[in-house]
C-alpha cells in the first residue's frame, strides 16, 4: 500500500514540474513575442549613418561585370 502512495506522489511531483515548465515555456515565449512585435526593423536610422552601397552612374559592359560576378560573388 505505501509502495503505491509513493509512486501516486512521484507521479504527482512529476507532472507538476512538466506543467510548471509548460507554463513556463509558453509565458517565456508570449514575452518574446509581445517584445519584439513592437521592433520596427525598416524605420529610417537615425543619427549620423552612411548609405553603405551606391549605384554606379556607367554602365559597364557584361563581360567585365560577369568578371567581377565570379572574382567577387557579387
Amino acid at each position: 500500500m505505501k509502495s503505491w502512495i509513493k509512486m501516486l506522489l512521484q507521479m504527482l511531483k512529476v507532472f507538476l514540474l512538466f506543467t510548471g515548465c509548460t507554463i513556463l515555456f509558453y509565458y517565456s515565449i508570449v514575452w518574446m513575442n509581445q517584445e519584439y512585435e513592437n521592433y520596427h526593423r525598416y524605420d529610417e536610422p537615425e543619427g549620423s549613418a552612411v548609405k553603405v552601397s551606391t549605384l554606379e552612374k556607367h554602365r559597364s559592359d557584361w563581360l567585365e561585370r560577369l568578371l567581377f560576378f565570379y572574382r567577387d560573388g557579387e
